[in-house]
């Protein structure tokens, strides 16, 4: 895809400050950005920490940056300085969002409060990310996504049931905390159109991580049980479950009594349905062993991309195990254009598609510093560059 700096976004209009590092902020962001925003990512002298993690890099700069960060403007500017803060209140005079992740308390020694900033600007959207927030009992802790994962449960139910509690292989907090935060701009966005008034969001990983864990959560709220790693079964379905083939892996989520005659035909053993301990779904989760047994025996003979399609196209949920190449090369990602390409820049695509507004590549993530001169004097889209 080219970039296209004419495209009309979604959000066209909207300016959005960013001073977020990491993660959590900037995937936020570059939702935003990748749907019209105007977003300027202001970096501090020493730059994201996230530049540096890799390899691989890019002309420098590190993959993890760059997954991130595309379609802003790019500058740096220490906050900590009189002269840096007063470049950010020009720049905020204009904001509609300001997006910032420093621990709390940050902000307020530079007399940036949330309270300052609703008082000096009084449209400006406000969105906070931190670890835990800033008060009650773990109140101005850092935040870490693999930590959330560990204290919120999440690890708790992943990986083996006789093996260690495990981190689930992204960073699943960092990124649900930027859809979450994405969410709530938009919706004080909306509101603002009513009342003419910003407001302050506060999204932590804490609260984001306890958020993801349904049904975790309902099932012991509802049976007082804590509940347990069970690898890639499910705690209420059967059978819901990763299986080898004669050929690959496959995963099926078979969820009632229709799917599963389905796939016990499509495997030949349609017989299997009248046996009292598969009839529905609470026989067969408590027969799950013997059931999983029978499974991988009739398994054995077929491919895994083969039988998922033959079962899906039955509406039987069912797919093949890919790794990331497979996935990133296959051709229905393509027929999504869910892979971005321009001149060595590689990324997976906004999955938000809109029919007469849709997400754009308008430029690259920003070298270090790149609109240092411009953002001093406005903001970049207002000069050349």
């Amino acid at each position: 895809m080219t970039p296209d700096i004419s495209a009309q976004g979604a959000l066209r209009g909207c300016k959005v400050v960013d001073l977020s590092r990491v993660l959590g902020g900037p995937y936020c962001t570059q939702i935003l950005a990748d749907h019209g925003a105007e977003v300027l990512k202001i970096e501090p002298p020493s730059g994201d920490e996230t530049r540096g993690w890799g390899p691989p890099f890019l002309d420098g700069t590190a993959s993890y940056f760059i997954g991130v960060n595309r379609n802003k403007y790019g500058a740096s500017l220490d906050l900590s300085a009189p002269e840096g803060r007063a470049v950010l209140n020009g720049l905020m005079r204009e904001a509609d969002v300001l997006v910032e992740n420093f621990k709390p308390g940050t902000m307020e020694k530079w007399g940036l409060s949330a309270a300052a900033l609703q008082e000096a600007f009084p449209r400006l959207i406000h969105c906070r990310i931190s670890g835990f927030g800033a008060d009650g009992p773990l109140g101005g802790l850092p935040g870490y996504d693999a930590c959330a994962q560990a204290m919120c449960g999440l690890m708790s139910v992943n990986g083996e049931a006789d093996g260690r509690a495990t981190r689930v292989g992204l960073p699943v907090v960092d990124m649900v905390t930027g859809l979450n935060a994405a969410i709530a701009i938009l919706m004080a966005m909306n509101e603002r159109q009513r009342s003419g008034k910003g407001q302050f969001l506060d999204i932590t990983l804490f609260d984001c991580a306890i958020s993801l864990l349904h049904p975790h959560a309902a099932n012991y709220f509802l049976s007082g049980k804590v509940p347990q790693r069970t690898g890639n079964a499910h705690p209420n379905i059967a059978p819901y479950d990763s299986f080898p083939t004669g050929e690959g892996e496959i995963f099926l989520a078979i969820g009632n009594n229709r799917q599963f005659a389905l796939l016990m035909r499509t495997l030949g053993r349609p017989e299997v349905c009248e046996d009292p301990r598969f009839l529905d779904n609470a026989q067969r989760l408590q027969h799950r062993a013997e059931l999983g047994a029978l499974l991988t025996s009739l398994l054995s003979t077929h491919r895994a991309e083969e039988l998922a399609r033959r079962l899906m196209a039955q509406g039987a949920p069912a797919a093949a195990v890919l790794n990331v190449q497979d996935l990133l090369r296959h051709p229905h990602t393509a027929h999504r254009g869910m892979v971005l390409e321009h001149e060595g820049y590689r990324a997976v695509a906004s999955p938000i598609k809109l029919s007469r507004t849709p997400a754009t590549l308008r430029r690259l993530p920003p070298a270090f510093g790149q609109h240092d001169e411009a953002v001093r004097k406005g903001w970049p889209s207002q000069a050349t560059e």
